[in-house]
């Protein structure tokens, strides 16, 4: 926020949907007149009245725990909480699961910023999603969705094992990402649970995951993965089942209503029209050729077109030059473009 700003001034200006489920909607945009100030509101007005509470509960932690981390580096700006939702500044980067970074640059920032936490007795709680954690544009750190942090009164025995925590986390993304660069120390961590976090795997976990997945369909990050990995593989079968189609990659994708739906990008010479997908699929796009690193197919890329984040698309094709020849037409004939129609909101 810029110092001189009054926070009820900061008029929003809702651009794209960054996720949709019955505990909020997400969405990026900017301040009125200042495209340039990204901006991000997560909604909470107009809930189902039986998911109110669990949403205003989860509002109540990220509040307290953003309010406790102004002012480090790596964290997002709170500007204001009213009865529309948490409006909070953009964290520029791009999400782990999409950086897949090996810089040990970048896992030395990831430390200071724990230890910043740490300092203000806060723990994330959250940061085993690699979407999570953000690769910044000066090559830090960076980490988002403060919704199940918690700010310690003490540093006790708990806040010891959930600080403990979040850096096994970090440990775990280094091990997805950088394992050549982990030493003994760092595996130890990697693969030693606090004695919480054990007990909770064993007890509290499944209720947690059933009251979220099961009644509430909510993913607790920035996105809407899970229906992907839910229904994704039964869709990519159900196409492949034509000899026609050469591949298949199925990414998640927002829709009005507060909704999730799927996004089939489909290798083949077909046109739309003769490609039959299951209701679930919002959007079906073929394309000549997907994306493909080493012979995989880049689902990263994919989601970001799916959500028409591309903004961070483009940065990675910056890093990864040899994909844009591939990826530019895909950009260029999507199809996602419901997230310009939002309610309550000017589209900018």
């Amino acid at each position: 926020m810029h110092a001189h700003d009054d926070p009820n001034e900061v008029t929003f200006v809702a651009t794209t949907v960054l996720k949709r489920d019955a505990l909020s909607e997400t969405f990026a945009g900017h301040a009125e007149g200042e495209p340039a100030r990204k901006l991000v509101l997560r909604q909470l007005s107009g809930l189902p009245f039986w998911s109110r509470w669990l949403a205003w509960r989860l509002a109540r932690r990220e509040v307290r725990g953003l309010a406790a981390v102004q002012g480090i580096v790596g964290v997002p700006t709170l500007i204001r909480v009213d009865r529309d939702g948490i409006l909070r500044g953009w964290s520029e980067g791009t999400p782990l699961n999409i950086a897949r970074t090996a810089d040990e640059v970048w896992y030395r920032d990831a430390r200071r910023l724990l230890r910043d936490l740490r300092r203000r007795g806060v723990t994330h709680n959250d940061l085993a999603k690699p979407q999570n954690w953000l690769l910044c544009p000066d090559g830090g750190a960076g980490v988002i969705d403060f919704q199940l942090t918690r700010v310690h009164r003490s540093r006790g025995r708990l806040f010891r094992a959930m600080a403990y925590e979040d850096l096994r986390h970090l440990q775990k993304q280094r091990w997805r990402y950088a394992k050549a660069s982990m030493g003994p120390t760092a595996i130890r961590i990697m693969r030693t649970r606090s004695g919480p976090s054990q007990l909770w795997r064993r007890t509290g976990k499944r209720a947690y995951m059933f009251l979220t997945r099961k009644l509430f369909n909510w993913s607790d990050g920035e996105g809407t993965e899970h229906a992907a990995t839910r229904e994704g593989p039964a869709v990519r079968d159900a196409l492949m089942a034509d000899a026609r189609i050469r591949d298949v990659s199925v990414s998640p994708v927002p829709l009005p209503g507060r909704t999730v739906g799927l996004y089939a990008f489909v290798e083949t010479d077909l046109p739309k029209r003769a490609i039959k997908a299951a209701p679930i699929v919002a959007f079906v796009q073929p394309v000549a050729a997907l994306p493909r690193r080493g012979g995989a197919v880049c689902t990263d890329i994919l989601e970001l077109i799916a959500m028409n984040r591309l903004d961070e698309l483009e940065l990675m094709l910056e890093r990864e030059p040899e994909l844009r020849a591939t990826t530019a037409p895909i950009r260029d004939a999507r199809l996602n473009f419901s997230d310009r129609v939002l309610r309550g909101h000017e589209a900018g």
